[in-house]
């Protein structure tokens, strides 16, 4: 998969996701905004998707660490909803978890493919 639309992929159901966690609170309760932080995050993924289309590498490095700090920041709400046992709530930041370790994975094997054609001429 190419890095770009695994970044699309990452972005569009990091806030898909991230909009119907904050929404689905129950009726009288308060949504946390830090909910919302994810689809920040997508948010600014898609802004930053032509740039890597285009193989801007420190756009790509930006993302590329961007999407590293959300995987490691999305394993505390993790840990919150295992202990809340929300079962929607648990498949929604593991499958937000998911595709940004797809697209990481994308990201390194595309910056290991440039190197090795840089090193190959």
């Amino acid at each position: 998969m190419k890095p770009y639309v695994a970044n699309i992929l990452n972005a569009v159901v990091l806030i898909a996701l991230s909009v119907w966690g904050y929404f689905s609170v129950p009726e009288g309760i308060e949504p946390s905004k830090t909910a919302l932080i994810p689809a920040a995050f997508g948010v600014i993924f898609l802004i930053c998707t032509p740039l890597l289309k285009k193989e801007n590498k420190a756009v790509a490095h930006i993302v590329v660490l961007l999407t590293f700090l959300l995987i490691l920041a999305l394993f505390m709400p993790l840990k919150s909803q295992l202990g809340k046992g929300d079962t929607l709530g648990i498949i929604r930041i593991v499958l937000m978890l998911l595709t940004s370790i797809i697209a990481m994975a994308s990201f390194i094997k595309s910056f290991r493919d440039a190197r090795k054609a840089k090193n190959s001429q």
